[in-house]
């Protein structure tokens, strides 16, 4: 060990705090940058195991952010838009995975993560586990039930078959074909194995479906999708999402021939019928020509042995008919033919002869000359009705336009008319209203009031005509000009004549509130003085 004495993480030598402050200053940007560097440099690309956790989809960008954990430590991962498109398997959640990438840092959040660029399943029981939770999900929704499934037609004019152009599944299928029933065969090819293998599936698929009825490219009968023998990995393609849905989605019958009899992939269970081997899809799509018509052959035998039997039945039949009936029941209709033989090429001479002289006589009036003289007067005749035609067309135009003038003309001096007799009976009106507005004014009691005059009403409203009819402490409404003013009868009378006092005067000018209540003492002025 060195002589020199070691510093503990909490013992300062003498130089420390100076040491510290000669350190270079870093911005939080600059730091998080040389980490990212460090990181990249130091590892860069890299290929790591682990479960998939956290993994809810893409993005709205279309990216894709999860981690990748073990027993013991956890790992940011993100997928790319653009890897994510072409990964052939897609990341779901708790699936088991090696990933290929390049291990970064993201300073926005002060960590380290990898940016993927390839994935796979971590061997072939991750593989079986993702095939088994897809079928699940996929049978759920009824994609591989037995009552959607379509019958194979039995003898197809046209077959479709999707796979690749180059291997020999498809000269396996031709070659069956031409041994049992050459049928018109359509070949779309495609991938069967890869990234692009399951779409190019899918698109195959549809686009038999989309031709149409009666087009320059018929229409298949029969899709056959085929396949050689493969791996779990080789044969993938076929376990997609897009081409299961592709084949349950068909509206033309579908056999699956996907591997070797032992290969089972999702497809299988989609199509509506599974072919063990390509070869066997082809046996499946058509019958045996020879043995189609051998049972042809066959069946034509007994039906024309059938018919012979019933000719013979039938003759015998006749013959015992015939031998019933008198020998001599078809002598008179046998001479009346023989007489009517005899009569008929007479009559067939005749008949010509007649139609030739009526033609004849016709014909001599269909001479060229005659018909060009007959058009001509047609044509003459129709021109003659043509003008008439056209000049009556016109007068009885310009007729009914001057009839509608002087309908106008009718219709203006009516309204004219209308208008001012309305204003003439409007005015009228409004004189008639002012004079009898005028006449009421006169006649009413308000024009008495303003003269000096009152109106005296006991309690029930009544008018009162004389003082007669006024008793002591009867309550009375005084109406005057300006207003209305409530009052009690005293019974101290005086003349009739006499004018009340100056104050008794004043104080009914004044109006007052009528008393809710009645009886004396309620604060009401006397009508003849205190």
């Amino acid at each position: 060990m060195s002589p020199s004495r070691i510093i503990g993480d909490n013992e300062a030598s003498p130089d420390t705090g100076s040491s510290r402050v000669n350190l270079a200053e870093w911005s939080v940007s600059e730091l998080s940058a040389a980490l990212k560097r460090t990181v990249e440099d130091a590892y860069g690309y890299v290929r790591v195991r682990g479960e998939i956790s956290g993994f809810k989809g893409a993005s709205p960008s279309g990216h894709c952010y999860f981690r990748l954990k073990d027993d013991r430590a956890v790992l940011e991962g993100v997928i790319w838009k653009g890897n994510y498109a072409r990964m052939r398997v897609k990341p779901e959640e708790g699936l088991d995975v090696i990933v290929t990438g390049k291990l970064t840092t993201f300073p926005g959040s002060s960590k380290y993560q990898i940016v993927i660029d390839s994935l796979e399943p971590a061997g072939v029981g991750a593989l079986m586990k993702l095939l088994e939770e897809r079928k699940k999900k996929l049978a759920a929704e009824g994609l591989f039930d037995e009552a959607r499934k379509q019958l194979i037609p039995f003898l197809p004019e046209v077959i479709g078959v999707v796979t690749s152009p180059t291997g020999a599944v498809i000269r396996d299928i031709l070659h069956r074909l031409a041994d049992r029933f050459p049928r018109h065969v359509l070949v779309w090819p495609v991938r069967v194995q890869g990234e692009a293998s399951a779409g190019e599936v899918a698109a195959a698929i549809e686009g038999f479906n989309a031709l149409p009825e009666g087009g320059s490219i018929p229409r298949p009968d029969l899709i056959i999708v085929a396949r050689g023998g493969g791996s779990l990995e080789d044969l993938w393609s076929f376990n997609e999402e897009i081409v299961v849905r592709a084949a349950a989605a068909s509206m033309i019958p579908l056999i699956s021939a996907v591997g070797h009899e032992t290969d089972i992939t999702l497809i299988d269970f989609a199509a509506d019928r599974r072919a063990p081997t390509p070869t066997a899809a082809a046996e499946m799509a058509v019958p045996v020509r020879s043995e189609l018509l051998s049972t042809l052959n066959a069946l034509g035998n007994r039906k024309y042995a059938g018919l012979q039997r019933g000719l013979e039945r039938h003759h015998r039949e006749l013959a015992m008919l015939s031998r019933a009936l008198p020998k001599d029941i078809l002598a008179e209709p046998r001479q009346l033919l023989d007489s009517l033989a005899e009569r008929l090429p007479r009559a067939l001479r005749a008949n010509a002869q007649v139609h030739h002289t009526q033609y004849s006589r016709v014909a001599t009036r269909l001479a060229p000359q005659l018909l060009r003289n007959t058009i001509e007067r047609r044509k003459v005749l129709y021109g003659n009705l043509n003008l008439r035609l056209r000049t009556g067309l016109l007068a009885n135009a310009q007729a009914h336009q001057a009839r509608l003038l002087r309908y106008r003309e009718r219709v203006v001096a009516f309204g004219a008319r209308s208008q001012r007799a309305t204003l003439a009976l409007l005015k009228q009106h409004q004189v008639r209203i002012e004079r009898a507005e005028r006449l009421l004014s006169a006649f009413s009691y308000r024009e008495v009031l303003k003269r000096g005059f009152a109106l005296v009403r006991d309690g029930d409203g009544h008018p009162l005509r004389a003082a007669a009819g006024v008793a002591a402490g009867m309550r009375l409404d005084i109406e005057f000009a300006d207003g209305r003013v409530a009052a009690t009868a005293d019974g101290d009378g005086a003349p009739r004549d006499q004018v009340a006092p100056p104050r008794a005067a004043e104080a009914s000018a004044r109006p007052k509130p009528r008393a809710k209540g009645g009886g004396e003492g309620g604060g009401q002025g006397s009508l003849f003085g205190s």
